[in-house]
């Protein structure tokens, strides 16, 4: 009777070839992917030209002190598709007589979009539009004669169901 002997396993170069092959293979893969989403789900553009951008910088620092600095404020309300902005100042109401939101969203641009208010009472304009949920940048722009008189940015929450 012939007897069968197991021959006791041997690792082999080509077993070692094929660890390193699929370790680097992974690694590789996910960086591929990685790059992948970072491109298409973000448009990367900040400013078109950062030399001017930096060289306008300190004038638009200054002069957004300079409107912060006259207290005027804004609150954004949104109820369903109904959108109200109220602008106050120290005072009280202030009554510019052109508001602009520019909605943008954190991450990517192709739901971004802008509206203009129209003045429904001294110092609130209000629109109908539909706002889908997630989170925005809400960049509002209240002007008064061609002169800004609030410029002022929010991060905000929409609650309801996702596109």
């Amino acid at each position: 009777m012939i007897q069968a002997t197991k021959k006791p396993f041997a690792f082999t170069g080509w077993h070692m070839l094929a660890i390193m092959l699929s370790f680097f293979g992974v690694i590789i893969s996910v960086n591929f992917f990685m790059a992948y989403q970072a491109v298409s789900s973000w448009s990367g553009l900040v400013v078109p030209n950062t030399y001017v951008a930096s060289q306008q910088f300190n004038a638009k620092v200054a002069a957004e002190r300079a409107l912060v600095a006259t207290g005027v404020t804004g609150n954004l309300t949104i109820d369903g598709k109904a959108l109200r902005y109220e602008v106050t100042g120290p005072e009280g109401s202030v009554s510019p007589d052109k508001l602009v939101l520019a909605f943008r969203r954190p991450v990517g641009d192709a739901q971004d979009f802008s509206l203009t208010l129209a003045l429904d009472q001294p110092g609130v304009f209000a629109t109908q539009h539909e706002i889908l949920a997630g989170h925005w940048i809400v960049e509002a722009v209240a002007t008064r004669d061609g002169k800004p008189v609030l410029h002022q940015t929010r991060r905000i929450s929409v609650h309801g169901e996702r596109p």
